[in-house]
């Protein structure tokens, strides 16, 4: 019999245009490290596993770690100029919203994020909610930003 109090998210999958750039935006932009990447030329496609230092010890299997990004690259979006992009799961469709991530100071987290051309959704003085804002990956998906 199984016991789901040890149940733990391990990982969310999103499929991204370009890996690299996907996973310099989530190394040099938003701090997180590159726990694993597998390439698989023969079946055309990537995977990179990002996430924030484990807090359960140091060389913490990805297997065994909570809160990961899997970003998928399927090779030849980068360079196709057909390619469309994929579906965040935001827009007219709806259904998928974000991810959250705790920033130290969030004013900072925006100073610094503007001087790095990021492209935001919403501000922090925008709205009734101060304590957030909203990014854009290089793939259109949201990502929040949640002042401590």
């Amino acid at each position: 019999m199984t016991d789901v109090s040890k149940y733990r998210l391990n990982h969310t999958m999103y499929r991204v245009r370009d890996g690299p750039a996907s996973v310099d935006f989530y190394t040099r932009v938003l701090g997180m490290k590159l726990i694993q990447d597998s390439h698989f030329p023969e079946a055309k496609f990537s995977l990179y596993f990002l996430g924030y230092e484990a807090t359960s010890g140091v060389g913490v299997a990805k297997s065994q770690r909570e809160g990961l990004i899997e970003l998928t690259h399927n090779h030849g979006t980068e360079s196709d100029p057909n390619f469309a992009g994929y579906n965040t799961g935001n827009g007219e469709t709806g259904g998928y919203g974000h991810i959250a991530i705790i920033v130290d100071d969030l004013t900072a987290s925006v100073a610094r994020l503007d001087s790095l051309g990021v492209k935001f959704l919403k501000r922090p003085e925008e709205g009734r909610m101060r304590n957030i804002a909203f990014i854009y990956d290089p793939d259109g998906y949201r990502v929040e930003l949640i002042g401590q």
